[in-house]
């Protein structure tokens, strides 16, 4: 993986004044440095500066970017940040129609394609990605992004100009962009948040490219084109062979995202997702005569503390052993105390340039740091939830019946301890319900539906739109923050449009939580993980945390220039500090209850004021 950067005007000659637009793009680049530790190029063109940090992973000796290729007189350029899957294939496709490859990166593969298909090419491609191409003949820019956005690329728009990159802190290294959140950025980071709009950068002015969509951008200005969408149609398999074809595409994929020149890893949580994918990697690396490292992640001291509820149930340490067991893997089992989960709180909202998941956020931060000192490359089990309906809200008639987002189901937490005057006059009811209505008329009911039915596929796809993409956001930010790669197998385009469409009688046959996926996997993991009830990624229960969560709170309040005093009322936030924290009923999805709810007014807060973050 790597970071990119740049910006483009269609009426500008930057090569006139070439040493300051060169110190530009070294800023912009030395800001996503953490994406890519271990190679850095710029290119200065008339109309377009691009920046590019790299993590090599493959081709290490001749990938380096930005890259350029001619075509007669004309010159092209592309930075790019990804993995391309099916890059073997496409390059024999080209090879056949005449091109000649003069490295083995799947960048030059990318470029080539754009140039033999134009820019509709990118329908072709099966993998994770966000890049830039440049086209110089027609000074033509292209923001291109995956089809469910595992890669970021955020942009704006100032004075005819249009700066983009992998992460915020790219553009706002731009001379003159200012860190500014309106009215509807406030709805959206105290009503949706740590989730984000599709296609909201959050700050004022800012965007991103949305998921299936890519950007033409000229001197006629900006052009959005989607090139991708989930679509509803009807399933046309029996059971048996919706089976067989899930465990089919399940093996493919997972196979496919283990392409590397460095060894890979996977994160092993005993739970059925990422056992299937360990299970996968550790077969193939078997065959060639390696052994899979694994690890799993906990909270120092949390069997002592630990409290099952119907979000989590259970503990994983104990299904970790048996998975490495069975696997015959070198394992690590990797802990983060609460001291280092607080300090991290910080640090994870510098990984998004913004606040996020609070701890849930910050020990992964912790627990990449430390992966990623051994490794470049990292498989998990994320997004399985969302594809195969593994949440509470696929299930409980009060989730499907809610008429709203369901990791969301009541904004009463979130406005009780704002402003009398902010909690009057901001309308986060409406933006939250305007969010919500605007996403459901996406989604395409079939004739045949019930009620019920209908209901699930809508839910479906706002997991897939707004949930999964905050757990997409979640991995690449933490894990890149460390110069870590993470790859997601099941959020393969053709395994979630397959999946999406089965019918509900399938994915829950029998009343089992995720069967499809269960029945498809037999054989690849002992029955006991297999079927072992869902427990999501861990969090701490230790008292100790709440209370020092509630101290740095207290602090920071009790500084009246604190930012955050904008927006919360002081006597409000002590009140819930001293209050009783109930883990058992979080506010946003399953995890963040009400300590996360003290380390998210944190990281607001540090937001705030780290990055000058003017409310206008």
């Amino acid at each position: 993986m790597c970071g990119i950067a740049g910006f483009f005007d269609g009426n500008a000659d930057f090569t006139a004044n070439r040493e300051k637009y060169e110190n530009i793009l070294q800023k912009m680049q030395q800001s996503i440095l953490h994406r890519g530790p271990d190679e850095q190029g710029i290119y200065l063109g008339k109309r377009a500066g691009l920046a590019h940090t790299r993590l090599s992973i493959i081709d290490l000796k001749d990938g380096s970017q930005p890259m350029s290729r001619r075509r007669g007189k004309n010159s092209y350029q592309i930075v790019y940040n990804g993995e391309i899957y099916n890059a073997g294939e496409l390059r024999k496709m080209l090879q056949q129609k005449g091109w000649r490859f003069q490295t083995t990166s799947d960048t030059e593969v990318i470029l080539l394609a754009f140039l033999e298909y134009g820019p509709e090419f990118v329908i072709r491609l099966n993998g994770i990605f966000a890049f830039a191409i440049l086209d110089e003949r027609h000074d033509t820019l292209y923001l291109y992004r995956d089809s469910f956005g595992i890669k970021p690329l955020f942009y704006t728009q100032q004075n005819g100009m249009v700066l983009f990159g992998s992460e915020p802190k790219a553009i706002l290294s731009y001379p003159g962009v200012k860190a500014q959140l309106d009215e509807k950025g406030l709805c959206e980071l105290l009503g949706m948040g740590p989730a984000r709009i599709p296609g909201s950068g959050l700050y004022h002015g800012f965007s991103e490219v949305k998921p299936g969509c890519y950007l033409t951008v000229n001197r006629y200005g900006l052009q959005n084109r989607q090139y991708w969408r989930l679509s509803s149609h009807p399933h046309e398999d029996d059971y048996d062979t919706t089976i067989a074809k899930t465990r089919q595409m399940l093996v493919d994929v997972i196979e496919r995202q283990m392409v590397s020149d460095v060894p890979i890893c996977t994160f092993l949580s005993g739970g059925v997702d990422s056992s299937v994918v360990s299970a996968v990697c550790a077969a193939k690396l078997r065959r060639q005569g390696k052994q899979l490292v694994t690890y799993s992640f906990d909270f120092t001291g949390n069997q002592k503390y630990f409290k099952a509820n119907s979000f989590q149930p259970s503990q994983d340490r104990p299904y970790v052993d048996k998975m490495v067991e069975y696997l015959g893997s070198e394992h690590h089992y990797l802990e983060c105390d609460y001291q280092t989960q607080a300090d991290l709180l910080y640090d994870s909202v510098e990984a998004h340039d913004m606040p996020c998941m609070a701890d849930v956020d910050s020990s992964l931060v912790y627990f990449c740091q430390l992966v990623g000192r051994q490794h470049k490359v990292v498989l998990t089990g994320e997004c399985a939830d969302e594809v195969f309906g593994g949440y509470p809200w696929f299930h409980r008639a009060e989730f499907l019946q809610s008429g709203t987002f369901p990791w969301t189901p009541d904004l009463a937490p979130r406005k009780m301890l704002l402003l009398d005057e902010v909690r009057e006059s901001l309308p986060m009811d409406a933006f939250v319900q305007e969010m919500y209505d605007r996403s459901v008329r996406e989604v395409t009911i079939l004739p045949g539906e019930d009620e019920i039915e209908t209901n699930r596929r809508q839910i479906g796809y706002l997991n897939i739109r707004y949930f999964m993409q905050t757990l997409l956001n979640r991995m690449d930010r933490t894990s890149m923050h460390s110069g870590l790669e993470a790859r997601v197998p099941f959020a393969d385009r053709t395994l979630v449009d397959y999946i999406f469409n089965v019918p509900w009688e399938m994915k829950a046959k029998d009343g089992l939580v995720k069967n499809v996926l269960r029945q498809a996997s037999r054989g690849l993991l002992p029955d006991e993980i297999l079927f072992r009830r869902k427990s999501p990624y861990p969090k701490s229960y230790d008292p100790y945390y709440e209370t020092l969560l509630g101290t740095r709170l207290q602090q920071e309040i009790e500084d009246s220039k604190a930012p955050i005093l904008q927006i919360v009322d002081r006597k409000k936030v002590q009140k819930f500090i001293d209050s009783t924290k109930d883990y058992g009923k979080p506010w946003y999805g399953q995890l963040m209850a009400g300590p996360q709810m003290l380390a998210y007014l944190l990281q607001i807060n540090y937001w705030l004021k780290t990055y000058s973050v003017e409310l206008i």
